[in-house]
């Protein structure tokens, strides 16, 4: 039993984890650095539960001033076309633009022109939750240590389509499996900052598709390291979950599918005019996996919304991840449940290591005074991968751990069922 708030601490890794060396030129591993990376886990013992550590975030805090500089992207991809938003961290600034978050003002065009860099500052890539952006007060927290009182990282918000005030400029919608815009901006900071080493941090939905883009990726991922907060992982098992208990649905399906619905309302000309999506029936919609059958399947082909959940579920592509990768998840999250974790998976790949906590919430973790706990094993972790450990001796390997099995097979965690054909 957790007393008066101290939630328990677990990590979950490979037998054999993933070797690392300091600068020094000492030896350590993976899980190492991920427990040295985790304080005690102290939240508020009068939200003593996920429920009510989840719905504490109805309270409006003003949360660390982070100010941003925004930028559109044009997409680069001939099927996934359109445009997106990515808001750069930058220092505070007087500037207002009533059109977009709070302390979110654009880019001039003479200003970006100047953003490229030879400095060797770490750069954090960021994805939000669903339906949220940069502003989230869960993303602020976390970033803030970073940035703030002499914090010297480089931070970017990556905005899913038409989230954060942003527009909606073609019918690709993003969804629980979208790594097509991170990935292009992956590869724009590796050419505009060519020596700076690259991390990502995801937060539940962003969580999900980080991981997919992660292992993806494989051994040729750019990045350094990755950390995925509050992922879902198994979208069927989550959804199913929501469905099956009073709150789940009621509570939290109704307020994810009602935003979703308030997302699409807040574009419609660009629905009507970009997608065949049937408006007036989306009018309808209550509830989370509603939403997802009357838009992600019509968009995407799937013939269900459960089958766009098995497709876009990232429990397997833990196995397929090939960078120093850290998971934090709550036991207790009633949204990202602990059913849908992927254990087996996380001991089977030696370049991940989950962190668990026996409380916290959806990207809760609420600390007396209202801290977020979990802001700590992120900074920290990224700190130690930049100042401790020599990120240039990690050579991925495609293979993983090597393990041997009785028959050859063709499987691949990452091969997915969905298949965009070219008109």
């Amino acid at each position: 039993m957790d007393w008066f708030g101290r939630a328990k601490i677990a990590f979950t890794h490979s037998p054999s984890p993933l070797p690392l060396r300091r600068k020094d030129g000492t030896a350590t591993d993976l899980p190492t650095v991920c427990e040295a990376s985790t304080p005690p886990c102290q939240l508020n013992p009068l939200l003593f539960n996920g429920h009510l550590q989840t719905m504490w975030t109805a309270v409006k805090q003003h949360g660390p001033p982070i100010y941003y500089r925004r930028r559109i992207f044009d997409a680069d991809h001939k099927t996934y076309t359109g445009t997106f938003a990515v808001d750069f961290v930058v220092d505070p600034h007087q500037d207002v633009d009533e059109s977009l978050p709070p302390r979110t003002s654009y880019f001039s065009e003479e200003e970006f022109a100047k953003i490229g860099s030879d400095d060797t500052r770490p750069m954090l890539i960021v994805l939000h939750g669903l339906s949220g952006g940069s502003h989230e007060i869960y993303l602020r927290h976390s970033i803030a240590p970073l940035v703030m009182d002499g914090g010297d990282w480089e931070i970017c918000v990556v905005n899913s389509r038409g989230c954060a005030n942003s527009k909606v400029t073609s019918g690709t919608l993003f969804n629980a499996r979208a790594t097509w815009d991170v990935r292009q901006i992956v590869k724009w900071a590796r050419r505009t900052f060519p020596n700076r080493p690259l991390f990502g941090l995801g937060f539940s939905l962003g969580a999900n598709i980080l991981t997919n883009y992660v292992g993806e990726e494989g051994a040729s991922c750019p990045l350094k390291g990755a950390i995925a907060v509050g992922n879902p992982f198994d979208l069927e098992v989550a959804n199913k979950a929501l469905q099956r208990t009073l709150l789940g649905k009621q509570v939290y399906s109704r307020v994810m599918g009602t935003n979703m619905k308030k997302l699409i309302n807040l574009h419609k000309d660009a629905v009507l005019t970009h997608t065949n999506l049937n408006f007036d029936q989306i009018q309808n919609v209550t509830f989370l996996h509603e939403f997802d059958r009357e838009v992600q399947t019509v968009t995407w082909g799937y013939p269900t919304e459960n089958a766009y959940y098995r497709d876009a579920s990232s429990s397997d592509a833990v196995l397929a991840i090939r960078i120093p990768f850290l998971a934090i998840s709550a036991l207790d999250d009633p949204i990202a449940v602990f059913d849908a974790i992927p254990f087996e998976e996380f001991k089977q790949n030696p370049y991940t290591v989950l962190l668990t906590t026996s409380l916290g919430g959806h990207l809760s973790w609420f600390e007396v005074g209202g801290g977020r706990w979990h802001a700590k094993p992120i900074c920290d972790f990224l700190k130690q991968m930049t100042t401790e450990i020599d990120l240039d001796s990690i050579t991925p390997n495609a293979n993983g751990a090597g393990r041997k099995y009785q028959f050859v097979t063709n499987f691949d965690p990452m091969r997915r069922k969905l298949q965009v054909i070219d008109n």
